[in-house]
């Protein structure tokens, strides 16, 4: 279901990345962007971005949402402006956005995530269910059903080859932050021309520090290591894997996926709403891996109608 158009504020321009801050948690520095809320009683959101990405990846939907939620989009240690981690498994990171529940928002959320951050967020809401209002997840970046259908399957060699991270700085040293940001778009959106250019350049300038970040390289790798990982475990027995994840899920959830997907198989998002007990489903024709972004006005819409549905639901994993 979507809500009609007329809940949605009017956005006639490309917004400005909303401004952050820097919060310890768990004895490191997370970054945060936070929209102004606009209605008279926003709920608690927290927004987690997918592998590459940051914050700012959240900037219109933030917006859009802003009447109904009063969010926070983190960066994802290793990630923006957030301080490196130790480890970058799928668990250290739902761990993360854990503590920032607990001890930023204090209160359970309505959780949001995209691509890894989506996986992650499967996590939080699967082993948290008193923290969690409701759950949104984003072309969801759960295990392989066919790696010929996804473009992340093409960084598995690089993985495991020694001096990967050398390979990694090398392929990155050979292209302007022009270019790279070219190529996410281009992987990222089902129409890289629609992209706006103030988008574009933020991309840019995202791409710009990262040369300048020594532990962007290293803690993009050990992610995408973490992740494949999640993926292996998936198909082995225990309650490791996604798939059996997925089903443990209490809160509402919303599950959205661009048809034109090339990083994750557009198959993943109606298995994970299959499992989900409690799911919807939504399929953006002509849209690709960051609905958020390609699609912002109809992934509100869809957010919106959930959120009309779910309130008044006592808390999963809370007594009456």
């Amino acid at each position: 279901m979507l809500a009609p158009e007329s809940v949605l504020p009017d956005l006639t321009e490309p917004l400005s990345a909303w401004p952050g801050r820097l919060v310890r948690v768990d004895g490191s520095l997370t970054y945060a962007r936070a929209a102004p809320p606009t209605g008279a009683d926003p709920a608690p959101a927290v927004y987690v971005h997918g592998l590459g990405g940051s914050s700012t990846n959240w900037t219109d939907l933030a917006a859009l949402l802003a009447g109904h939620l009063d969010a926070d989009a983190i960066d994802l240690p290793g990630s923006g402006h957030s301080d490196p981690a130790g480890e970058y498994r799928i668990r250290s990171f739902a761990a993360r956005v854990v503590r920032w529940i607990e001890e930023v928002r204090g209160e359970p959320v309505h959780l949001v995530g995209n691509s890894l951050g989506g996986t992650v967020s499967v996590v939080v809401a699967a082993t948290r269910p008193d923290l969690i209002r409701s759950l949104t997840l984003i072309s969801p970046a759960l295990p392989f059903l066919d790696p010929r259908r996804s473009l992340q399957s093409r960084m598995v060699p690089l993985l495991a080859v020694p001096g990967g991270e050398w390979v990694a700085r090398r392929l990155l040293a050979s292209m302007s932050p022009e270019e790279l940001a070219q190529r996410v778009v281009a992987a990222c959106f089902a129409a890289p021309e629609r992209v706006p250019d103030e988008r574009f350049a933020e991309a840019v300038a995202e791409m710009s520090m990262r040369f300048t970040v020594d532990h962007y390289v290293p803690a993009y790798l050990a992610t995408m290591r973490g992740l494949v990982g999640s993926f292996l475990r998936a198909y082995l027995p225990g309650s490791g894997s996604l798939w059996r994840t997925l089903a443990r899920i209490e809160a509402p959830t919303l599950v959205i996926a661009g048809r034109q997907d090339r990083l994750v198989d557009i198959r993943v998002a109606p298995r994970a709403a299959e499992l989900i007990p409690d799911s919807r489903l939504l399929i953006l024709d002509g849209v690709g891996h960051v609905g958020q972004m390609e699609a912002p006005r109809l992934v509100a819409r869809a957010v919106v109608s959930m959120l009309d549905e779910v309130v008044g639901r006592p808390l999963a994993g809370v007594a009456d």
